[in-house]
């Protein structure tokens, strides 16, 4: 039996506050939804530490990873509808491509762990490796659900996550500067956010979008759709995602999961008062695809919970500031003022406290919008504008906005300590002079 033969006998619906109905009309798609995989997806939270600061963003990757897939489907429906392909090689689309671009997008994020950015920092793993583990591994349900369409198609739908599936369409529908993933997370993150930044025309986005020879390009008189959205993600990153409060807890979490590898890691120094079982084969190093899935946010905020109360009083400090948010305090910095964080540091060691551990500088920056370079690191695909005669042309020659951000970083670098040192502590009249010399010198020189 291959995908086409598993249609369902009546489609299936997800109410969604972003899509409105998610549907699905495939078992091969109902069947991978209800692994333990792909389930325990409700149990990460999209958005991480954000959730702190803006307190509707409790929403997961589970129902993220849905709305990649329903984008998807519209755009494969969109293709089919619009741009059959006729002969082999007319780069118009093959709706065969349906079912890997459909399991792509919705197993896409499978792999993300919980707090998945800052874990996978201390801890040196990588989602999409892991996604594609979890795809290709015959011990994992949706391995054995895969297989169901063919011996290989496991196969196929990793080699989507990771850019090599021979149909750069299919690549373009989940990664490219326009694509389902940030399409959904923009409009979803936007809404549970409570703001407005992240909206755009999706409607109309997909409208315009049509198969090429080589990818996905837009017909040019959807370009302002186009240009909203390159806004609207510009917007989100500045203002949700870059957030100084969010990453000031992500430097605090990942502290504290420091602090904790190192203790558990020498078992000379440090008696812990309890084992965070699920934890050790990651502070060991060597962990099992099966060790990764029994994790979620769940999982380690209890750990913290344990960690408020440990003996090491950095470990139980930290825990206590990320889970009763009391952040860092932060200034702006720039190349020419790096120069002067040492003393800041000397400063902050004086006043008592571990400078490894209360104080990290943090750069974030995104291109609004990234014009080809095929030199670069990771070389973007460009986004490109079907003319009236059939021409392609690349967004930012024909559109005077998104050229005024093109290439162009947008984003700042920040240096983090604990509030303590603003505070005036007439109490503890000792430290009291290191504070107002860490006020002056920020003073002084304009960090504050």
């Amino acid at each position: 039996m291959g995908f086409f033969d598993e249609q369902l006998p009546k489609e299936k619906v997800f109410r969604d506050p972003i899509h409105h109905y998610i549907v699905v009309d495939n078992q091969i798609i109902l069947d991978l939804i209800n692994t333990p995989e792909f389930q325990r997806l409700r149990r990460v939270k999209q958005l991480g530490t954000s959730a702190l600061i803006f307190h509707g963003a409790e929403h997961s990757r589970f129902g993220h990873s849905l709305g990649v897939y329903e984008i998807t489907r519209r755009m494969c429906n969109h293709f089919q509808r619009n741009y059959p392909s006729q002969d082999a090689g007319d780069g118009l689309w093959n709706d065969r491509e349906r079912p890997v671009a459909l399991c792509a997008a919705l197993l896409h994020d499978l792999g993300h762990g919980p707090f998945s950015h800052t874990f996978e920092h201390i801890f040196h793993t990588d989602h999409e490796t892991i996604t594609q583990r979890l795809i290709t591994s015959p011990e994992t349900n949706i391995n054995q659900i895969l297989r169901r369409v063919s011996p290989d198609f496991p196969a196929q739908v990793a080699s989507v996550i990771d850019h090599t599936y021979a149909n750069p369409q299919v690549v373009q529908m989940i990664s490219s500067q326009i694509d389902a993933d940030r399409m959904d997370y923009l409009q979803r993150d936007a809404f549970y956010t409570g703001t407005n930044y992240g909206k755009f025309d999706l409607d109309r986005v997909l409208k315009v979008m049509r198969p090429v020879q080589n990818g996905i390009a837009f017909e040019i008189a959807g370009m302002h759709a186009v240009e909203d959205y390159i806004l609207s993600r510009l917007q989100m990153y500045l203002q949700v995602y870059f957030h100084p409060v969010s990453r000031s807890l992500e430097v605090i979490l990942a502290h504290q999961l420091k602090r904790a590898k190192w203790l558990y890691q020498h078992p000379n120094d440090y008696q812990p008062e309890f084992l965070p079982q699920l934890l050790m084969p990651f502070f060991n190093g060597r962990f099992s695809l099966e060790d990764y899935l029994t994790l979620d946010d769940g999982v380690l905020t209890t750990y913290f919970t344990h960690w408020r109360h440990a003996s090491d009083d950095i470990l139980a400090d930290l825990a206590d500031r990320f889970l009763n948010r009391r952040p860092f305090k932060s200034v702006l910095y720039d190349e020419a003022a790096a120069t002067r964080l040492p003393k800041l540091r000397d400063l902050i060691t004086t006043a008592g406290f571990n400078a490894d551990y209360y104080t990290a500088t943090n750069s974030s920056y995104k291109l609004p919008y990234d014009v080809y370079n095929p030199q670069a690191q990771t070389p973007q695909s460009q986004i490109e504008l079907v003319q009236p005669n059939g021409e392609l042309v690349e967004l930012s020659q024909v559109s005077t906005l998104v050229a005024s951000v093109a290439g162009k970083e947008a984003g700042d670098m920040r240096f983090f300590f604990p509030k303590e040192m603003l505070e005036q502590h007439q109490d503890i009249e000792i430290f009291q002079p290191i504070y107002d010399e860490f006020q002056s010198y920020l003073h002084n020189n304009h960090l504050i």
